[in-house]
Order: C-alpha cells, then structure tokens, then sequence
C-alpha cells in the first residue's frame, strides 16, 4: 500500500512479491514520479536494481541499514 508519502512498505513480502507489488504500483504513478519502497528481503537489492534496469525506472537511491533495505525510485516519463 503506498501512502500519502509515496512510500509503499513491502516488508514481510519475499521474492518475487516486492517487484510484483512494484509493477502494480507503476500503473497508478505518473511518467516522473518518485516514490519510497521499503523492504526487508535480502534479495530485494539485487532485485529492484535489475528491475530498473529492465523496465527504465531510474533507481534514484539505495540505502542498506539494519533489515530495512529502502529504495528511491523515479517511474520513467
């Protein structure tokens, strides 16, 4: 669910589900949007950097710390 923030918590979700919840979110956003995505999965890393990749959404930032993996990420226009 993503807030009013335009954070969207994915804790407690394993692979593949925080990418799936990704591409369903994308739908909602606007070409330029920039949102917050809170994980807890280990491979979430990995994941969502190959997933920007893939898709064209640029992962603005990654930050690591302590079992709360967070990504900032702009939808491409």
């Amino acid at each position: 669910m993503i807030t009013e923030e335009r954070e969207i918590d994915l804790t407690g979700l394993k692979c593949p589900m925080p990418i799936v919840q990704l591409n369903r979110l994308m739908k909602q956003l606007e070409g330029g949007d920039e949102f917050t995505a809170v994980a807890d999965d280990p491979a979430f890393c990995l994941d969502v950097e190959a997933w920007c990749n893939k898709t064209g959404n640029e992962l603005l930032r990654f930050e690591n710390s302590e079992k709360r993996l967070v990504a900032v990420i702009k939808k491409k226009a």
